[in-house]
């Protein structure tokens, strides 16, 4: 399938993996997102790592799986990101990213991602009593606020009670995430 990014090099998409039983899924983003023709790397949260089959995403996108900030004088292994998803999105990564929070590599290159103007969709993947939280709620609205697109409600993925989301795996909505892409990438802008 054509993707929206035809030209010599393939526009960089960042998946922001935070730690959820979703993120062990995380390939079929990864999958849908290539076929839509992008060059996929995979970033988590230390949380995410922990959910995560890091040698077979590696495989799968061509790059390391970044979880830690690197150290001074270290290389960028990754090329600069032209988009990102956050998804599994917790609601520890919302609320700290709406609050500007950066002490993690993930958080770090969403809050300078967002200055920069890089289009962001975040994907929330919580149970019903974690989302009821204000400030997880006032977080999601800071951020579609500030231009990310948010993909979040009973239209998009309905809540469950809390000890079930391994139940729900099997209903997440992949392809909504690469779709909401296609509307906000640099190449959709220029077209």
């Amino acid at each position: 399938m054509a993707g929206p990014h035809q030209s010599e090099r393939r526009e960089v998409l960042y998946v922001i993996i935070c730690g959820s039983p979703l993120a062990r899924h995380v390939g079929r983003l990864v999958e849908l997102a290539q076929q839509d023709g992008w060059e996929v790397c995979a970033v988590t949260t230390p949380d995410g790592a922990k959910f995560i089959d890091r040698p077979a995403l590696a495989r799968q996108t061509g790059h390391p799986v970044r979880t830690h900030y690197k150290n001074p004088g270290d290389p960028d292994v990754l090329p600069p990101a032209d988009a990102m998803i956050v998804c599994p999105a917790t609601v520890n990564t919302v609320n700290k990213w709406a609050a500007g929070i950066a002490d993690t590599l993930a958080l770090g290159l969403l809050v300078e991602a967002q200055g920069l103007g890089v289009p962001l969709v975040a994907v929330p993947y919580t149970n019903a009593a974690m989302a009821a939280h204000p400030a997880f709620r006032a977080g999601l609205g800071r951020l579609a606020e500030w231009g990310v697109t948010v993909l979040f409600g009973d239209h998009v993925v309905p809540l469950h009670p809390p000890g079930s989301g391994e139940r729900h795996l099997h209903t997440f909505p992949w392809e909504a995430a690469v779709a909401a892409l296609r509307d906000r990438s640099p190449a959709a802008s220029a077209a």
